[in-house]
């Protein structure tokens, strides 16, 4: 499917004659119906009823809406992208680990989208991938949990973040501070379960350096998924303390004894960087409040 098919339909379903859409788009009408019937052909479903006159069918109106939605997102990021070249507007991309978005990651971005001259592109990606992404250059900075050792990126912490129990309701813990001896006794429900090294790896060092050994009942990729299995009951999780900001009923958090039980907010960025965007970025998170 080439992008011709989209428009060369589009203009056919908004005329509904093969004449017309064949006029506007200036080309005979026989390539037309060739370029329509490969179009159908490659989906393996019928779009237009060739009557008198001439219907879409119910599928043909489902490929036209999300057809115009796909050739308008195209033309925006076209626009977007000769703005870009020609100076007018700077990309830059950003890559987050998902719990460092209940902190003050969301007012940085909420700054950088307020900077008329800047596209901003977001992408979720835990520590490791952020690394990679950063060196292939998808991304400028990165807001990640854990240090990754490479000669081509820099890494800062900018906050450490206390570490709670999230336990499902009514649990026996919640009444108050736990010990690290008392959480290792339950079973845990472990993220991200890859790639590896990851805050996983964080969590069962923590635990390691007290002479303890978690039992880990369930392993899942998302902090959505880790919060929805302890609800249900699986077992506990250790989450950054910022993670309380997501409110639900069916949880409960409780702190820790232990002070150094702590995760990092670590940001990565390219050692030779020495773009004045990512001076503008660095310079919005020194200032940003990071409670």
């Amino acid at each position: 499917m080439e992008l011709r098919h989209l428009r060369y339909f589009r203009v056919l379903a908004e005329t509904l004659n093969f004449t017309r859409a064949a006029e506007r788009l200036h080309i005979a009408q026989p390539p037309l119906s060739r370029q329509i019937q490969q179009l159908e052909d490659e989906l393996g479903v019928a779009l237009i009823e060739r009557g008198r006159p001439l219907r879409l069918t119910e599928a043909g109106r489902f490929f036209y809406e999300h057809s115009v939605q796909l050739l308008e997102q195209l033309g925006r990021v076209s626009d977007d992208t000769r703005r870009i070249a020609e100076g007018q507007r700077r990309w830059f991309g950003i890559g987050f680990a998902p719990s460092t978005l209940y902190g003050a990651l969301p007012e940085l971005i909420r700054q950088l989208r307020a900077e008329a001259a800047i596209e901003l592109g977001l992408s979720e990606l835990t520590t490791l991938p952020q690394v990679e992404a950063l060196k292939r250059g998808r991304i400028d900075i990165g807001f990640g949990r854990i240090h990754i050792e490479d000669p081509a990126i820099v890494q800062e912490v900018i906050r450490q973040d206390p570490l709670v129990a999230a336990l499902p309701a009514g649990h026996r813990l919640l009444a108050a501070p736990a010990s690290l001896a008392e959480l290792a006794r339950e079973p845990f429900v472990l993220y991200p379960a890859s790639p590896r090294p990851s805050y996983a790896d964080h969590v069962l060092a923590l635990f390691a350096r007290n002479d303890l050994k978690i039992r880990v009942a369930q392993m899942t990729n998302e902090l959505q998924t880790a919060i929805g299995l302890v609800a249900a009951g699986i077992g506990i999780s250790l989450v950054p303390a910022s993670v309380q900001r997501l409110h639900r009923d069916d949880i409960g958090y409780t702190p820790l004894l232990d002070a150094s039980a702590t995760s990092p907010i670590v940001i990565s960025y390219r050692k030779d960087d020495d773009s004045p965007l990512l001076k503008r970025c660095l310079k919005l998170v020194k200032n940003l409040d990071l409670e």
